[in-house]
């Protein structure tokens, strides 16, 4: 099976496993992908997901072999972006899904062409230092249709992403921390661990007020600040109650000296 869910407590780690194929996506994987986010997204349990590529590759994008078969571009019908409502899964998978819950991608290998644009789509990114990214499905004339040229922008800015678009180059790990691709960076071979025990820190906190913050930040990009911040407060005004509680652990001694250890 290509796509398997490993649970420990509140995190899961999604693991896409077509290491013979550097985890490129055909449709049964993108299917899988789908439906394991989806899930994730519905169980009360599941607080942080990693979503990690086994083998040594996160994914190398869209399978062109399976690509080369298609006929024209009416057998990307199915992935139309309707003008209102849900829009269908995506041809990479989950990169539509707008999830309320936190997505850490851990990125060994390749993360290239469809397969950056997944790396994008999570929340956070750990890179192990071999690592790369980069928009190859330049060279071979395939448009980013996964949220590339939406995303990539906000993360490093409108030039960065122009140059990393139309050049196509490679952007290794260390560049990629450099100018904002990712966040973390790990040793080869660490990558899932590293973004399994970040899931572990966030998941310890308040899972209601976590996600107003998350859901406040992704929703007010391309927004006026007014407009944004009267969003910020109504989505998150509800939470201030919860919050109270919180305080008093603080008053009562937990967490002194910047201490998270003991909250």
């Amino acid at each position: 099976m290509a796509v398997r869910i490993e649970r420990e407590g509140p995190v899961w780690t999604v693991i896409h496993s077509r290491p013979e194929a550097r985890n490129a996506m055909d449709p049964a994987s993108a299917e899988a992908l789908y439906d394991a986010f989806r899930a994730f997204e519905t169980e009360d349990s599941a607080h942080v997901a990693v979503f990690w590529g086994e083998g040594g590759a996160f994914c190398a994008g869209w399978d062109l072999k399976h690509a080369a078969q298609l006929a024209d571009a009416g057998a990307l019908d199915p992935f139309d972006f309707p003008d209102a409502g849900e829009p269908p899964m995506a041809a990479m998978g989950p990169s539509r899904l707008e999830l309320s819950k936190p997505v850490i991608a851990a990125v060994a290998g390749p993360a290239v062409a469809g397969g950056m644009e997944l790396a994008l789509w999570a929340d956070i990114r750990v890179m192990e230092e071999t690592a790369f990214m980069g928009v190859y499905c330049r060279r071979w004339g395939i448009p980013l249709i996964d949220g590339g040229t939406v995303r990539l922008p906000r993360l490093v800015g409108e030039g960065r992403a122009a140059d990393l678009i139309l050049s196509g180059r490679r952007v290794d790990a260390e560049e990629a921390l450099a100018i904002g691709l990712c966040e973390y960076l790990a040793p080869e071979g660490e990558g899932r661990q590293r973004a399994e025990a970040l899931a572990h820190d966030i998941a310890r906190f308040p899972q209601s007020c976590l996600r107003a913050d998350r859901r406040s930040l992704r929703a007010q990009a391309g927004l006026p600040s007014r407009d944004a911040l009267r969003q910020e407060w109504r989505g998150s005004k509800p939470e201030v109650t919860t919050g109270v509680a919180g305080a008093a652990r603080f008053a009562a001694g937990k967490g002194r000296g910047g201490d998270f250890g003991n909250i």
